[in-house]
């Protein structure tokens, strides 16, 4: 028998994720929350990959594999949380369990357009956290997320009023608070593991300048992020976490203690230390130094007396 190919299917609407996973018809056209406890849904025949034009927050409590990070185990088996926006594609492997315990929270844009939440929503980076970089909830997690979940629940099940929309908006709003809160806490508690990847990154950080690439780009976030197997926000919100500085903060850092040793240490002009640090302009290096300096590359070679040009 021969293996049958992966699928791939965009889901543009909350009645095409129903559909997709042959689920009851939804209540409202533009918002729908998902009980697993009280609705099963349908694993696809074969892997198949979704297009999902939609936001969606799961909630799942009985995973029964322990994932990995890299060399380290997550602190908590059950219990985890993921966040998709609108763009993104979900795998989905045909033989994976079914969830049993959670729910999943979908909505499409319009629904919160009107709202504050409109404009806040991307200020939550772990919207771009990659699936491995789940939110693993601790039990009085687990419980603060349930009852949100069930205000939510019972808003969507109730009779539809004037106050329904706002009431699940701000629900909704309050959870990504809360799961803000416990990503924060993620990063505290992975202290020990996460030490390791923050000299690995400097350690990257150093490599990359005493390369040639150095002289021909600047060094991107992506590019680390990437080694490091993870994504670019989960890679800057954890040096945050750890250093107070975000990973493009230390790239830029990297950059001019790099161009302050060429001004002390060389007779290369200004022009020619941007070129090979990997600024297409000049006047990009002279901007992002004195931004970080207060003063310009011309300036701080003065203040150390080297006038030999």
């Amino acid at each position: 028998m021969s293996k049958k190919e992966p699928a791939f299917v965009k889901v543009n609407s909350i009645a095409e994720y129903h559909e997709a996973l042959q689920l009851p018809k939804p209540q409202h056209p533009l918002f729908s929350i998902i009980d697993f406890s009280k609705n099963k849904h349908t694993h696809p025949s074969v892997e198949t990959t979704f297009l999902l034009n939609l936001y969606c927050i799961s909630v799942k409590e009985d995973a029964q594999c322990v994932l990995r990070y890299g060399p380290h185990q997550y602190d908590f088996r059950e219990g985890l949380m993921t966040f998709f926006k609108p763009g993104q594609t979900i795998t989905v492997d045909p033989t994976s369990s079914d969830v049993k315990v959670g729910y999943s929270v979908v909505f499409h844009p319009d629904f919160i357009r009107t709202y504050d939440l409109a404009n806040n929503i991307g200020s939550y980076s772990f919207f771009d956290y990659e699936v491995n970089e789940a939110l693993f909830l601790s039990e009085k997690e687990k419980q603060q997320i349930r009852t949100i979940g069930k205000g939510i629940l019972s808003e969507y099940e109730s009779t539809i009023d004037s106050y329904s929309q706002d009431a699940i908006v701000s629900f909704i709003a309050l959870l990504l608070v809360y799961a803000q809160r416990f990503y924060d806490r993620q990063f505290i508690t992975r202290k020990a593991h996460n030490i390791p990847l923050v000299s690995r990154f400097e350690q990257l950080l150093d490599e990359y300048f005493d390369s040639d690439t150095a002289r021909t780009s600047l060094p991107q976030v992506g590019y680390f992020a990437e080694r490091l197997h993870m994504s670019k926000n989960y890679l800057s919100d954890l040096l945050r976490a750890q250093t107070g500085e975000s990973a493009q903060n230390h790239i830029q850092h990297k950059v001019i203690e790099k161009a302050k040793n060429l001004l002390s240490r060389s007779q290369l002009s200004v022009a020619e230390i941007a070129y090979q640090l990997g600024f297409e302009q000049p006047q990009s290096l002279n901007r992002l130094f004195k931004k970080k300096t207060s003063v310009s590359p011309l300036e701080f070679r003065r203040t150390i007396g080297f006038n030999n040009l």
